[in-house]
């Protein structure tokens, strides 16, 4: 499902037990300094990442000051977060002149503990190469290394490196729990919703949405804020030559936090041309 860019007033994108990604929860706030913002969702854990702006955040009393450093776009500097428990009361407060901030959750039954992540704690990996047309960088905010304290979500932003691309190739879903023959997981149900940008802004893309392999799929124009929700199915996407491409990437687990893509069968040798992309499989679970 593709929601086009829009002004959201700071009301969620994706509303707690939304139909198609029901255990995803996203909002985007815009704030100008000195405004606030207070939000709880219940029965998600949320994290809090400015995309542009510098912001304080306090949850249930703990207080995180000065997070975010980017100011011109989500290009400029590189991102932090701050996690927030089930249901925690939390107050966002602007301290740049304006600040986007985006708010990712997952759905979880557990209460933890609040905790940030700063820039020099991020789990940073790239992979692909120029020849195959898939070079990219990954930055997990809320990844591998956390996962003893956070339930089911997983955060991360990815960006093409280079002008026009492919990202999320080779072709893979997570819209099932289940095993293969040994008992071992070979794909997770894992809900996804991505929200994109573009370097300029004014150019675009495809995501392409296949949910048979080798069956007819859907394909939708992305552009600067385009929201993508991924409830089932093979998921590729694509920027115009010429353009860089941002997407801010929300993943929950419905029975587990650690991700088990299963790639398309058609495409799946193309795990063998493409530099490091084993080592990216790793790194987001």
């Amino acid at each position: 499902m593709h929601i086009a860019p829009h002004e959201n007033q700071n009301k969620p994108i994706v509303d707690a037990d939304h139909d198609l990604v029901p255990l995803n929860y996203f909002n985007i706030v815009k704030l100008k300094k000195g405004e606030t913002f207070d939000y709880a969702v219940p029965g998600y854990e949320t994290c809090v990442v400015p995309a542009t702006g510098t912001v304080k955040v306090a949850v249930e009393g703990a207080v995180y000051d000065n997070l975010g450093n980017r100011t011109v776009d989500v290009w400029d500097g590189e991102p932090e977060g701050v996690y927030v428990p089930v249901g925690a009361k939390v107050t966002i407060t602007c301290l740049s002149d304006e600040t986007e901030t985006f708010i990712a959750g997952a759905k979880y039954d557990k209460v933890l503990e609040p905790f940030d992540v700063r820039e020099a704690e991020l789990d940073l990996v790239q992979y692909g190469s120029d020849d195959t047309k898939t070079h990219r960088k990954i930055k997990h905010i809320l990844g591998t290394k956390y996962h003893d304290k956070v339930g089911r979500l997983l955060v991360s932003e990815l960006f093409t490196v280079g002008q026009g691309g492919w990202s999320g190739f080779p072709s893979h879903k997570h819209d099932t729990d289940r095993k293969g023959d040994d008992g071992e997981m070979i794909e997770t149900r894992h809900d996804e919703t991505y929200n994109f940008r573009f370097r300029p802004n004014y150019g675009s893309g495809m995501q392409m949405l296949q949910r048979q392999d080798n069956e007819p799929g859907d394909a939708y124009h992305i552009m600067d804020g385009s929201t993508i929700l991924i409830d089932k199915g093979y998921h590729p996407c694509a920027a115009l030559p010429g353009y860089e491409m941002y997407y801010f990437t929300i993943l929950g687990g419905l029975s587990q936090r650690s991700l088990k893509q299963y790639f398309q069968p058609t495409h799946d040798a193309q795990l063998h041309t493409i530099p490091g992309i084993l080592d990216m499989v790793a790194k987001f679970k």
